[in-house]
């Protein structure tokens, strides 16, 4: 059933992705559905590539629908901001629902090199704006047993967990759209 909705909001959303976001459906590598704004109807995110050789980073569109309207619009667009490929396997970006209405936008490298990491920021609807209200990262040395690292952090509050220490920083209200990694990072004592 999720299918479903995802794909008849897929296909509602095309007219719109082809004057705010001027991109064909072929170039989405991630999607989710979910009630981003609690209105009752479901929300769409999605990831897509550049669609040329420029070398830009992929980009994320968030469309929020309006039932009146019956029509999904464009809330945020974000692009050369997610880093990722699909051609290249363990780098694909990860778009999850989550069942609180947020959702969980995740960048990895799991593939490539000795240093393989994940990195998850929850992105939540708040004061009619996207927020990032978690970071999560982990880190693992493929030729090194210890060489990683952890943190599991809520920017809201400003207080997490670093591998197996407590930490607290500033709790902190920062929309997507000014998000920086070392935010966290610095929260986190990793390195930059």
């Amino acid at each position: 059933m999720k299918s479903l909705i995802a794909a008849l909001m897929l296909s509602a959303a095309l007219p719109a992705f082809s004057s705010a976001a001027d991109f064909p459906a072929d170039r989405i590598i991630a999607m989710a559905s979910g009630d981003w704004n609690k209105d009752g109807t479901p929300d769409l995110a999605l990831v897509a590539t550049p669609g040329d050789d420029s070398g830009d980073d992929n980009g994320l569109y968030v469309y929020v629908a309006k039932p009146e309207e019956n029509r999904l619009t464009l809330a945020l667009s974000l692009p050369n901001t997610i880093w990722g490929n699909m051609t290249m396997y363990g780098q694909e970006p990860e778009l999850t629902p989550l069942a609180n209405g947020s959702f969980t936008l995740t960048t990895k490298n799991d593939s490539i090199g000795r240093d393989r990491w994940r990195q998850s920021l929850t992105i939540a609807y708040r004061n009619f704006d996207f927020i990032v209200a978690g970071y999560t990262y982990s880190s693992y040395d493929t030729l090194n047993p210890d060489g990683g690292s952890e943190c599991d952090l809520n920017v809201l509050t400003g207080k997490g967990k670093a591998g197996e220490q407590a930490v607290a920083g500033t709790a902190q209200f920062v929309l997507l759209k000014d998000w920086k990694d070392e935010i966290a990072r610095n929260i986190c004592g990793l390195d930059n």
